[in-house]
């Protein structure tokens, strides 16, 4: 008797369990955004139809200033970051296997297994006594602090594409009398370059979100986006919060889904 091949769909319930794991997930947010148009000053009551909501929040200068904060410190905190994932990716993917690679995987993705609390309280820790050191106070921590746990993000999509990428055209270089560096820009960053954008979209996002580490660390008047709208909330909430939260999901969604395009590209 022939072995009948499972699948998962066939199984009682599964098509009850997704479309409720997809109510569960998507009706909140579906929610968010209606209420972003309405009319009313209520987040729970319809009033109608408006985009008052949007023209307050773009017409209000701490928002506008915490958007230009928060995409300043995410572009220059996902430029670091894929920069520097981009080095590990080529230092631990174009070596023969040694002791010791596993724990520099390990310890690349260490952000992405310590949980985010801890990493915020420690560097509140470390940034506190450099800040009494210095004097200084400005958005340089942020930066870095986005940096820190913005490398894993950018690092995986790339060393992905590095893994799949054939080696036979920086063979070729190589015969060739191509210098190391002559084949890296010539043959290499070309094809690496979707995974390189990748994780440069991927760590945007990540830093553009971030709420956690950005509240530890932000001195005064430093709030992104993300702890502003937190800030709104502690004291009265109206629609314009729901406004600003779906112009930021509109603006994840492009970013994710250019990254989703772009990273399956083939090589």
């Amino acid at each position: 008797m022939a072995k009948r091949h499972f699948d998962i769909k066939a199984q009682p319930g599964f098509a009850f369990l997704a479309m409720f794991t997809f109510a569960a997930l998507y009706l909140p947010i579906a929610t968010l955004v209606a209420y972003a148009f309405n009319a009313s000053d209520s987040v729970s009551i319809w009033g109608g139809f408006s985009l008052k909501w949007f023209v307050e929040a773009w017409n209000n200068s701490a928002v506008q200033d915490a958007a230009w904060r928060s995409l300043v410190v995410a572009f220059f905190a996902a430029a670091i970051a894929t920069t520097a994932a981009t080095m590990a990716a080529i230092a631990t993917t174009r070596t023969e296997p040694y002791r010791g690679l596993s724990f520099k995987y390990a310890f690349i993705n260490q952000p992405l297994m310590v949980p985010e609390i801890v990493t915020a309280v420690a560097l509140l820790i470390v940034f506190s006594r450099i800040k009494v050191w210095t004097g200084y106070s400005g958005l340089g921590y942020l930066i870095i602090a986005h940096t820190a746990f913005c490398i894993p993000f950018a690092y995986l999509p790339i060393r992905a594409r590095l893994e799949s990428m054939d080696l036979t055209l920086e063979r070729a270089a190589a015969d060739l009398y191509a210098t190391p560096w002559m084949a890296f820009r010539r043959v290499t960053l070309p094809l690496l370059r979707p995974g390189i954008i990748a994780g440069f979209m991927l760590a945007f996002v990540i830093s553009l979100d971030d709420v956690v580490i950005t509240e530890f660390v932000k001195s005064g008047g430093q709030d992104t986006l993300p702890t502003y709208m937190l800030g709104q909330i502690r004291r009265t909430v109206t629609p314009e919060v729901n406004a600003i939260a779906t112009a930021f999901l509109a603006l994840s969604v492009v970013l994710v889904t250019a990254f989703f395009f772009i990273n399956r590209q083939k090589t």
